[in-house]
C-alpha cells in the first residue's frame, strides 16, 4: 500500500457517519435487500465458525467492513405513481442495514422531489440522484447519465429535490457525456452550491460505459475543487486499489460495484488492510458458506426472481473456485431453488469432508 495512505476510518455525508469510509455501489438487479444484507454479514462468514451458523444479525455495517450500503436505482416517475402497498417491494429495507441510501432516476424534477419525500418518509438515511447509468432505455428517458448533457436541468434538479427533504442528498455521476463533454467539475461545484451534501464520481464517460480504464485524475480535480465529501469509484478490485485510489485523488471514500459480488469479502479485506497490512483470502469452506447462505436467504426471502438470481449471481460467486465451471453448470441445468442448493452441497462435498 502506498506508506502512510489508509482508507479513511469515516467520512461524515451531512448528519450520517459512514464508518469505514466505504460505500456498497447502487447496481441494477443486483444490490436488493437480501444482496445488501448478505454484503453487511460476509465478514462472519469463518472458518472457524460452523457450518450450519445463521447470519449474526447484530454485525453492523462498520464491523462488516462496508460504511454505507445503496438500494438499487428506482424509477421516480414510477415511485410517485405506485400504490404504497406495491412501494414497500421497491424500498424494502431491514433495520439492521442502516445507514442506508435510496437512488432515485428520472428527469422530472417536481416528480423526483415526490418520490425523494417517500424515501425520506420511509425511514432512509439519505437519497441520491443517478446521473451515472449508462443503459440505452434509462438514457432515452433522459435519465442516469442522460442529463449529464444539460446542466440547467440538473441545476433545476438539485434545487427542487433540495428543498423537499431534509435527509442529506446526493449525487453519483460521470465524467461526462464523453471525451469532448467532460463536466465532473462543474457539476459537483453545482451540487454543492445547491446544498447536496456528498458526490460520488464513476471515473468514466456515459460513451466508456464499463470499458477502458477508470481515469482516476478527474476524481482528484473534484477533489479539489469542493469541499463537500468527494467519493471515488470505478476500477477498485482489490484492497490495494483501495489504497491507490485514495493516494492519487485524496477523494473522501471508496466505492466499489462490480467486485462485490465477484468478492463479497472485499470489504472486510479493505478494513483488514487498512489495519494491518495485510489480509485474508476466502478459503474454500469460506466460497461454500458463502454461497449456500446468500442463496438460501434468497429462498427464505420468498423471492419469486429466487431461481432467477441464483443462475445469474452463479457465475460471480464461482469465481475463483477451482472446478468452478463443473458447479456453474449444474447451477444452470436445476430446476428449482432446492436442486440448486443440493448442487452446491455435492460439489463442496469432498472439500468439507477433508476440512472435517
Amino acid at each position: 500500500m502506498p506508506e502512510g495512505v489508509r482508507v479513511p476510518a469515516s467520512v461524515r455525508i451531512g448528519n450520517v457517519m459512514v464508518a469505514p469510509a466505504t460505500v456498497l455501489a447502487p447496481m441494477a438487479g443486483v444490490t436488493d435487500t437480501v444482496f445488501r444484507r448478505f454484503i453487511r454479514n460476509a465478514s462472519v462468514f469463518s472458518s472457524k465458525a460452523d457450518a450450519g451458523v445463521s447470519v449474526d444479525t447484530e454485525i453492523s455495517n462498520q464491523q462488516s467492513g462496508c460504511g454505507l450500503i445503496m438500494t438499487e436505482f428506482t424509477s421516480a416517475d414510477g415511485l410517485s405513481r405506485m400504490r404504497e402497498s406495491k412501494r414497500k417491494r421497491y424500498l424494502t429495507y431491514y433495520e439492521d442495514e442502516h445507514p442506508i441510501s435510496a437512488q432515485l432516476f428520472g428527469s422530472n424534477p417536481t416528480t423526483l422531489a415526490d418520490a425523494a419525500r417517500i424515501v425520506e418518509d420511509t425511514g432512509f438515511d439519505m437519497v441520491d440522484l443517478n446521473l451515472g447509468c449508462p443503459a440505452k432505455r434509462v438514457v432515452a428517458c433522459n435519465g442516469g447519465s442522460g442529463l449529464l448533457r444539460d446542466l440547467p436541468l440538473i441545476g433545476k434538479i438539485f434545487e427542487t429535490v433540495r428543498a423537499a427533504v431534509s435527509i442529506p442528498f446526493t449525487v453519483k455521476i460521470r465524467l461526462g457525456w464523453n471525451d469532448n463533454h467532460i463536466i465532473c467539475v462543474p457539476l459537483a461545484k453545482l451540487a454543492q452550491e445547491s446544498g447536496l451534501q456528498a458526490v460520488a464520481v464513476h471515473a468514466r464517460t456515459r460513451e466508456q460505459g464499463y470499458s477502458g480504464q477508470a481515469r482516476w485524475h478527474h476524481i482528484a480535480e473534484v477533489k479539489d475543487a469542493v469541499s463537500i465529501p468527494v467519493i471515488g469509484n470505478g476500477d477498485v478490485r482489490t484492497p490495494e486499489d483501495a489504497c491507490a485510489l485514495i493516494a492519487k485523488t485524496n477523494c473522501d471514500a471508496v466505492m466499489i460495484g462490480r467486485a462485490a459480488p465477484a468478492n463479497p469479502w472485499i470489504f472486510r479485506q479493505i478494513a483488514q488492510y487498512t489495519a494491518t497490512g495485510r489480509y485474508d483470502e476466502p478459503t474454500d469452506l469460506d466460497r461454500y458458506r458463502m454461497i449456500r447462505t446468500y442463496f438460501q436467504m434468497l429462498l427464505d426471502e420468498g423471492n419469486p426472481e429466487a431461481h432467477g438470481k441464483m443462475k445469474q449471481f452463479a457465475s460471480w460467486f464461482t469465481h475463483g473456485v477451482p472446478g468452478g465451471a463443473a458447479l456453474r453448470k449444474s447451477i444452470y441445468e436445476a430446476k428449482t431453488g432446492d436442486a440448486i442448493l443440493d448442487a452446491v452441497e455435492r460439489f463442496f462435498e469432498p472439500q468439507l469432508a477433508v476440512v472435517a
